[in-house]
């Protein structure tokens, strides 16, 4: 009888639910022991007996099925419930908003702000031609297929397991009606996320996305250089905040002052607005844009338009307030 009793004991929580308890993280290291689980769980007060808490686990057959990671655990839960959150592997899952248009360096920094995963290590598979190879893409790097989003991963998540699930995200939201439009566009899926993460940094509001576009795509037919900022930006090793004179006569392939078309791959990871304003830009004939800085551009047709607009929204508000032009 006293046995019985001191079993059911142990088999209740380690605090009543009355007092309210706080929950706790617990991290359960790779190969532990069910032993091992069982005196960590212990020493932090969440069961009330180690060796009731093993006796239960080997009637499951949990030895060696428990999963690593992180787990949210109560003292009032009982010991049969954490048992099974430990077997289902119920971890703890860290919340990461990826925003539109970042680069995947800065893609890195936020996974290694967060302690997630190691930095350098994410950064040299986003490298990796091997890796990027066993993804089927036919690409440098996996600047532009690290699709934003807000994602969720446990503490253990491998780099390899992060990038390919932000790529299988962009195969889901790139369907088969974009690469039909591609198609009609005569642009590779490739020459799309280019394009896109082009337009996703010139855009500051998203009604302007079609319109960019399109002056993008008329640029394009007319063999007209692009002739955007963010793309010589991209191809700067330092970039101290502005762009100069010298940025615009380097030999960068990304340099679109200079090369006629496409820079060579994407400058960041655009989000689906971008994306679909690439492949269903406005029918807008202009072909030059200028910043009205408050977040929207003015669009022009002709040359002679553009230069209006650069004296109005540009120059002459620098002249006002005593600034040169350089």
């Amino acid at each position: 009888m006293a046995g019985y009793q001191i079993i059911k004991w142990a088999q209740g929580p380690a605090v009543s639910a009355r007092l309210n308890p706080p929950n706790q993280l617990i991290r359960i290291p790779d190969r532990s022991s069910f032993q091992q689980v069982a005196t960590l769980l212990e020493r932090e007060r969440l069961i009330r007996s180690r060796a009731a808490f093993v006796w239960m686990g080997r009637l499951q057959s949990a030895d060696r099925k428990i999963q690593a990671g992180e787990y949210e655990l109560n003292p009032s839960m009982l010991p049969a419930e954490i048992l099974a959150r430990l077997l289902n592997g119920q971890v703890v899952l860290h919340p990461v908003l990826i925003p539109e248009g970042l680069t995947m360096v800065q893609i890195a920094d936020i996974f290694g702000q967060q302690g997630l995963v190691d930095r350098e290590e994410l950064l040299r598979l986003m490298k990796d031609p091997a890796f990027i190879a066993s993804l089927g893409i036919r690409a440098d790097t996996l600047e532009g297929y690290l699709y934003p989003d807000t994602y969720k991963f446990p503490k253990s998540v491998r780099p390899k397991d992060v990038l390919v699930t932000m790529v299988e995200h962009l195969r889901q939201v790139y369907t088969a009606d974009f690469h039909a439009r591609a198609q009609e566009l005569k642009m590779s899926q490739h020459e799309v996320l280019t394009l896109a993460s082009v337009i996703e940094k010139e855009s500051a509001s998203n009604g302007e996305r079609e319109e960019i576009a399109a002056v993008f795509h008329n640029r394009l037919k007319k063999h007209i250089p692009l002739q955007s900022d963010p793309t010589v930006i991209y191809g700067l090793p330092n970039y101290d905040g502005n762009i100069h004179k010298k940025d615009l006569l380097s030999p960068s392939p990304y340099n679109t002052y200079r090369i006629s078309g496409l820079p060579p791959g994407p400058i960041a990871n655009p989000g689906i607005q971008s994306i679909r304003a690439t492949l269903y830009p406005s029918d807008s004939r202009a072909l030059f844009f200028v910043s009205k800085n408050d977040g929207t551009h003015q669009f022009s047709s002709t040359l002679a338009e553009h230069n209006q607009a650069v004296e109005k929204y540009q120059k002459r508000p620098f002249r006002r307030a005593g600034h040169p032009r350089t």
